[in-house]
């Protein structure tokens, strides 16, 4: 065969492969088309079951993943149910309810300051103001130390009294071994109020970051702490290990040991319990307490206070009457001679640079 008619053959042998592929594409086409339009209406045509075993379909309300649906041409479709690990209560509105929305507890940022004492403020009105209130108590109770439990003997060289009325919880807490007690320092504090609490019932937990060890037990009640009440958080974005002390705020303490109350909170912080009880006060700490045992200094404003004399001590009374207004009245009030005479670096209005004041929670149960 000459090459030109070799060519020509190959080209007609080319043309027809090549027909014969368009073919075979367009059926495939047209059969993909044809099940595309069935399924489709077989879903159209779907119809609800009667639930029960005859049926060989899950009863309403009890289908879980891989239940089935009959359909229209007698198959069975598998339906995938997504169900949420949390059931929503008749009353708790849905996402998509019209009515009024959640509401939740909006935070607090500051307290809320009381006005000045006089017209034209000044410090001697609100040191009046202020000093009067720490010494005058709200309540009053009748058994306030713990001499007055049997066998516990008075050993303590300071006040810290604590109200065990019958009226309130703390005595029944404690004859029943339910008490706890959260006890806060910065070292070189004697421990004999601690003690006692321990040896009367109570669950005794010291935070004191002067201690060597992280946790240390003395006895079946008394833990040590080697931690720091705070007012803040420590900063997330420092390394731990370049912290100078392992500091926390009490309500971050309390989740991570699984506390949910504390029935006594007594606290010698050296001029930090202002902001202590600011944070306690903003962030709700404060009502899982039952009663408030707080050293105060007044020979400064403390740490993190700022403004003028008048400002400070407007802001201290402040603080105090949110502690009324959170149902705390203040039972005890001892005024420390031993210390010094100041009162913000001024040996004036008779005060001592130290209180120590008792509350109680009068809605504690």
């Amino acid at each position: 065969m000459s090459p030109s008619r070799c060519a020509a053959t190959d080209r007609r042998l080319g043309k027809g492969l090549a027909f014969r592929l368009c073919l075979l594409l367009s059926a495939t086409l047209l059969l993909c088309l044809r099940l595309g339009l069935r399924r489709s209406g077989d879903v159209a045509d779907a119809k609800p079951v009667a639930t029960g075993r005859e049926s060989g379909v899950a009863p309403a309300g009890r289908r879980g993943d891989g239940a089935y649906e009959a359909t229209s041409s007698g198959r069975r479709r598998q339906v995938t149910y997504v169900r949420s690990s949390r059931r929503r209560s008749p009353a708790e509105p849905s996402c998509c309810h019209q009515g009024a929305p959640l509401r939740r507890k909006a935070m607090r940022w500051h307290i809320d300051l009381q006005p000045w004492a006089s017209p034209t403020p000044s410090l001697s009105t609100e040191a009046f103001r202020l000093l009067k209130y720490i010494s005058t108590a709200q309540i009053s109770c009748s058994h306030t130390n713990l001499k007055d439990l049997p066998g516990n003997p008075d050993s303590q060289k300071r006040p810290w009294s604590i109200c065990l009325d019958d009226r309130f919880n703390l005595v029944h807490q404690l004859k029943s071994k339910q008490c706890r007690l959260y006890s806060l320092g910065l070292g070189g504090d004697q421990n004999e109020f601690e003690i006692s609490m321990a040896n009367s019932g109570c669950e005794v937990h010291r935070f004191d970051p002067s201690i060597k060890m992280a946790h240390v037990q003395e006895g079946q009640r008394f833990w040590y702490h080697r931690l720091s009440i705070d007012w803040r958080d420590p900063n997330p974005m420092i390394a731990a290990h370049k912290l100078h002390t392992n500091t926390k705020k009490l309500g971050t303490v309390l989740n991570d040991f699984g506390h949910h109350k504390i029935d006594i909170l007594k606290a010698d912080m050296e001029s930090a319990e202002w902001k202590i009880l600011e944070n306690l006060i903003l962030e709700d700490v404060v009502e899982q307490i039952g009663q408030l045992v707080f050293e105060i200094h007044v020979h400064w404003p403390g740490f993190e206070v700022s403004g003028n004399d008048s400002t400070v001590v407007r802001y201290w009374y402040s603080l105090l009457k949110e502690l009324e207004l959170k149902d705390f009245r203040l039972f005890h009030t001892y005024k420390d001679l031993s210390k010094p005479q100041m009162f913000l670096k001024r040996e004036a209005f008779n005060a001592s640079s130290c209180y120590i004041l008792s509350w109680v929670n009068t809605r504690w149960r």
